[in-house]
């Protein structure tokens, strides 16, 4: 007798474990999938040239910019990022590499050219947006190029003012944009506004260069008297999601590790937050997302991005641990049947 109920509390014991398991399973494969984004008012200058067609660009800096770096920079605007920058942003990126943020891919966008298509911009109050395909929590920081700025140089640190003109935390999410309020400073002519998102769940960074006119006309976005310049136009919801089918940042492939709070990797999560996780993963291109998803797109997309192999994962390592359990049980009664017969 001694014997089997020795046998049964190892059981138990084994079970509880098998049974917690699962959900600690689930609790790593939810680990989030890399933030995305990038400035959209004032578009940035890879939006502006994705906007115009990867394969087609139409203005010449944009072609200029395929030339350099290929289409597969422009497929992934919303891919200019650091992963392990936590916070060392001058120290990890170059003077004359701020706008590729010092990635070999993204090497045309730092071309020094005073023609990058711009957006018209004036002194005071504005409300600037950043497009966030998969968005996390974190502070966004915004420079301003000084008076001396000239864009047919490679743009420097020194370039940029020392501290930003405008920030914000954690703003507010809006149909898939994080939109906030800032004051832009007074200038003049060509400038430029440097964008630094840093996340608070990870030490990835991601960076944005957005050309901009002060003092120029509405439409063309030129300054009075100069040559009309290209105007910059943000990538719509269409052109981003027909452009998702070749982005390597849409399909993990950027190389970002995207490393989590170890809260959200060690600790055991229940199955409805696995599920808030992978609304943010792309969708499979012949898969139109659920009202259920769409929601849960608006509501919950703030927190963390998903893989989108994340719930597979989790159904999978718990079905393997169920057999197991399933075999360790038929294992224990027979050694415990052995032992009964025994005693």
């Amino acid at each position: 007798m001694a014997v089997i109920t020795t046998t049964r509390r190892r059981l138990a014991g084994s079970i509880v474990a098998l049974g917690v398991a699962p959900l600690a399973l689930t609790g790593l494969s939810a680990a989030p999938a890399a933030a995305h984004g990038s400035l959209s008012d004032p578009v940035s200058r890879v939006s502006a040239c994705f906007a115009e067609g990867p394969e087609n660009p139409q203005s010449a800096a944009c072609k200029a910019a395929v030339a350099a770096g290929g289409t597969q920079a422009l497929y992934d605007w919303n891919g200019v990022n650091i992963a392990n920058a936590a916070g060392n942003h001058r120290g990890l990126i170059p003077d004359g590499k701020l706008c590729s943020a010092g990635n070999d891919k993204f090497k045309g966008l730092d071309l020094p050219r005073a023609d990058w298509p711009s957006t018209p911009m004036q002194a005071g109050s504005h409300t600037f947006r950043f497009r966030a395909t998969a968005p996390h929590k974190g502070s966004f920081e915004l420079y301003l190029t000084k008076s001396s700025y000239d864009p047919a140089q490679p743009l420097k640190w020194s370039d940029l003012e020392e501290k930003p003109f405008a920030t914000a935390t954690d703003p507010t999410l809006e149909k898939g944009s994080y939109v906030f309020d800032g004051t832009v400073p007074q200038a003049s002519g060509r400038q430029l506004i440097y964008t630094v998102w840093q996340r608070s769940d990870s030490p990835e960074a991601f960076y944005a260069c957005s050309d901009v006119v002060f003092g120029g006309e509405s439409a063309g976005g030129g300054t009075t008297g100069a040559d009309p310049e290209p105007a910059a136009s943000a990538p719509s919801e269409a052109e981003i999601d027909e452009g998702a089918d070749k982005s390597s940042v849409e399909h993990n492939g950027h190389g970002d590790d995207d490393a989590a709070t170890g809260a959200e990797v060690t600790e055991a999560a229940p199955a409805a937050e696995a599920d808030d996780a992978g609304a943010n993963a792309p969708e499979p291109n012949n898969v139109a997302a659920s009202p259920a998803s769409e929601a849960a797109t608006d509501v919950a997309l703030a927190e963390t991005g998903g893989s989108s192999s994340t719930s597979y994962l989790a159904m999978g390592g718990a079905a393997a641990l169920a057999l197991g359990a399933s075999a360790l049980f038929v294992s224990v009664r027979r050694r415990s049947a052995g032992g009964a017969h025994r005693a």
